[in-house]
């Protein structure tokens, strides 16, 4: 038998690799761009920077010291200079494509950072992985902006697995939905009529304002505002503003809402303070073609007809007053149970000038009075003389 040469007996001594296997190595050097590994074999591998990350920016003398380990995949047993071609981004890969077929298979909820914002969507990165998150399929409600995820973690699933596309599709908008309906169940098994509860401001519009109870919306209706009137909601409120609220009607998953708590009602003991044939005063509060609506207080509007503001006729009331101008008018009904009062001021002049002429008259006789019993005194002193 012959003797094996010493190179034999070292070659022996190395394992050996194959393209496409993974193999363990040690960083023996390291340089900005590359970085040289032990990897066992009769050469050394070779792991360029780009071979490493998909981030050009990164510097390997940042990431990696001499001495750590690696688990990398082979690419080349031979560059044509005797190097072994390693991969540390590519074994990742293949290992994240293995965890995103599973998360895929078995629904599972999986958990990442969005490394980019793109025009269509998200992108985030599972295990070297891109998975592309859809704009439609981000939130459960319209995002006009994107960028407020940059750099936020964020829960989705997977619902579509390309491999050969590398098309991975993620969707975290069924795992709100779901939670949503989860917490709107508990809301509604909650919650009652006249109950006060907290929300938050969602939305406004010219009509009225969404608010977030947490599972569920609640419409707070312009009317429902304010025990006086409320012409602009969004001058009134504020995207993302804590309200307490009043829960006024539930019919199935409409809420009503409600800012007119019974113990601020301005209009408890009005009967008494505003009854018919009281003269008040306020200030003209708004106007139509029918009439003035007066505020007498904050919450109570009593409307002044265009037939009674005065005595004469007049088209309109913007031909007589003025928005903010202080009126003094008599009540001339109060409808309690719808909240309305009516004013006159035509009625308050009438009956002013009937009791200026009733006073005139009364000094009248009193004149004719005085004036008799003045000539029958001095007849009387005639007499006498």
């Amino acid at each position: 038998m012959s003797e094996k040469t010493f190179e034999q007996m070292l070659n022996e001594s190395f394992k050996t690799i194959h393209t496409g296997e993974a193999v363990e190595g040690i960083v023996i050097d390291v340089k900005p761009e590359e970085a040289i590994l032990n990897i066992g074999y009769k050469s050394d591998g070779v792991l360029t920077r780009s071979e490493y990350t998909n981030d050009s920016s990164v510097n390997l003398t940042e990431v990696l010291n001499v001495g750590d380990k690696l688990d990398v995949k082979v690419l080349k047993t031979n560059d044509g200079d005797g190097q072994v071609v390693l991969s540390y981004k590519r074994l990742a890969a293949d290992r994240g494509n293995k965890r995103i077929e599973e998360a895929y298979n078995n629904k599972e909820v999986l958990s990442a950072e969005v490394t980019q914002v793109l025009s269509g969507g998200l992108s985030v990165v599972v295990d070297e992985v891109r998975v592309f998150i859809p704009a439609s399929l981000v939130s459960d409600t319209y995002e006009r902006d994107l960028n407020k995820y940059l750099g936020q973690t964020i829960e989705f699933v997977i619902t579509e697995y390309n491999p050969h596309r590398r098309r991975y599709i993620g969707d975290r908008k069924q795992l709100l939905v779901a939670q949503r309906a989860e917490m709107q169940k508990k809301l509604f098994e909650n919650i009652h009529v006249d109950d006060i509860v907290e929300g938050t401001v969602k939305n406004i519009t010219d009509f009225g304002a969404f608010i977030d109870l947490g599972g569920a919306d609640g419409l707070l209706h312009i009317s429902e505002m304010s025990w006086g009137r409320v012409e602009n909601p969004k001058k009134v409120f504020k995207v993302g503003e804590k309200l307490r609220v009043l829960i006024k009607d539930i019919q199935g998953t409409k809420i009503a809402l409600s800012l007119k708590f019974p113990e601020s009602n301005p209009w408890a003991g009005a009967a008494e303070k505003y009854a018919v044939g009281t003269v008040v005063t306020g200030k003209v509060a708004r106007m139509t073609d029918f009439g003035a609506f007066v505020e007498l207080e904050p919450g109570i509007d009593a409307l002044l007809h265009v037939s009674q503001i005065a005595r004469e006729h007049i088209e309109k009331p913007s031909d007589v007053l003025k928005t903010g101008q202080e009126v003094t008018a008599k009540i001339v009904d109060f409808n309690e149970d719808n909240n309305k009062i009516s004013l006159s001021i035509k009625q308050m002049l009438i009956e002013q000038e009937r009791a200026r002429r009733a006073e005139e008259r009364a000094r009248e006789n009193a004149d004719v009075v005085n004036f008799d019993i003045e000539a029958a005194i001095a007849a009387q002193k005639d007499d006498e003389e």
